[in-house]
């Protein structure tokens, strides 16, 4: 064999190999490693990921359902680039599992333009939900309007992201559009194109307003000033703006909030009350941001978080009120209008992180002599304060659906 014909036997079986590497043959989801991943994730628009063990049941149920969801989400999205649906095996690729910080199995992630996203996939384990999860992902994360009268009729207790652009092809349109697919699940996106929007920016300067939720909030809307074809200072002011001090609980997300392992601080509210929101935000926003690393601030339906009201032994009529879950107990902030006395809500706070709360729970009041303190007698015990224990706790990742490494609660 001469050796141009050697040296074109090596070429081809070099390209075959790196063909198959990026293109597997196999059916079901792409096995990840260490060496594939980035690659995996740098050259597609989503890629969905199932961290399991083989040791993990709930993975051994799981795993022929995400293959098959696999076959099915190839079929329908054949074009490269677009979506990968990947599993990694932990056990052999501890080091991937460590970079994202898997702590449960299965766990399923998705990666968008190369970025984990916040929310893990937390549905129905079936291949239709799987499939249907994907075709969502992949929907055009912006709606286009094409009057201005069109943004009067949005919903004031969204929190919206608004582009005003000559046309599509702009430079800054894309790097709108990669942000948009990345914080699609925490804003609504707009934008508007050519003489829609002419009126709103100087040609060839488009312009990107963030409004915020003013039906629960008091806020004006905001310009982004900076540099619009730079996706990180794009994408950090976005997120800024549509991930919220004050986050509101819902069934849907309350296990992603519960994993986050930080106690709550929750506003309890009738369905139709935004002032209490308001009012509870402000006071959140302008005395207790410094705690923020330390607890969750929410706000939650009475009428559907029904259950830990009953807890508390209060109903529907006693809204608003403001408990603390700390994944043990429950405790109640004596009186909602005492959240506009200065200083009384943080004290609420330190109580819990000094474990006043959890002292008082077991042994009363601590009641308070010339400038002592003593410790309630079994008399106080039982006019003390008698917390029940979290409701909360259990909308967390459960172990008859993970294999759990460590309670991280």
């Amino acid at each position: 064999m001469s050796s141009m014909s050697s040296a074109k036997l090596v070429i081809f079986s070099y390209l075959m190999v790196v063909y198959l590497f990026y293109n597997p043959t196999d059916s079901g989801a792409v096995q990840l490693t260490n060496e594939n991943l980035d690659m995996t994730l740098a050259s597609n628009e989503l890629v969905f990921i199932n961290f399991y063990a083989e040791w993990c049941r709930f993975s051994n149920i799981l795993q022929p359902i995400f293959d098959e969801a696999a076959d099915k989400v190839r079929e329908a999205f054949p074009e490269a680039g677009r979506v990968v649906m990947g599993k990694v095996d932990c056990d052999k690729e501890s080091s991937v599992a460590s970079r994202f910080h898997i702590s449960k199995y299965p766990t399923l992630k998705v990666i968008r333009n190369g970025q984990p996203t916040k929310r893990e996939f937390r549905g129905a384990r079936t291949v239709d939900a799987f499939v249907e999860f994907i075709k969502k992902q992949l929907e055009d994360p912006i709606k286009e309007f094409h009057n201005l009268k069109d943004l009067e009729i949005l919903d004031t207790k969204k929190r919206i992201v608004v582009g005003y652009f000559d046309r599509r092809d702009m430079p800054e349109y894309n790097m709108f559009r990669r942000v948009a697919t990345n914080l699609k699940d925490d804003c609504v996106f707009n934008a508007g194109f050519g003489d829609t929007v002419a009126a709103m920016h100087p040609p060839g300067q488009p312009i990107i307003v963030f409004r915020p939720d003013v039906a629960v909030t008091d806020a004006n809307d905001e310009v982004f000033k900076g540099n619009l074809n730079n996706f990180d200072e794009l994408n950090i002011w976005v997120q800024e703006k549509c991930v919220p001090l004050v986050r509101e609980i819902t069934f849907e997300n309350a296990e992603e909030l519960t994993e986050e392992g930080l106690p709550f601080l929750i506003l309890f509210h009738n369905p139709d009350d935004t002032q209490s929101i308001k009012d509870y935000k402000a006071i959140i926003e302008g005395q207790l941001l410094s705690e923020k690393q330390n607890i969750n601030f929410l706000t939650a339906d009475g009428k559907r978080f029904a259950h830990p009201l009953h807890h508390l032994g209060k109903s529907q009529s006693d809204l608003p009120l403001i408990a603390i879950d700390s994944f043990r107990h429950m405790y109640l902030f004596p009186s909602f209008k005492d959240m506009f006395v200065p200083g009384k809500l943080k004290q609420f706070l330190n109580d819990l992180y000094s474990g006043k709360l959890h002292r008082e729970f077991h042994y009363g009041p601590e009641l308070t002599n010339d400038n002592t303190i003593e410790i309630a007698t079994n008399q106080d015990v039982k006019r003390g304060t008698t917390p029940p224990e979290s409701t909360f706790k259990h909308l967390g990742p459960s172990d008859k659906r993970y294999t759990l490494l460590k309670d991280e609660l």
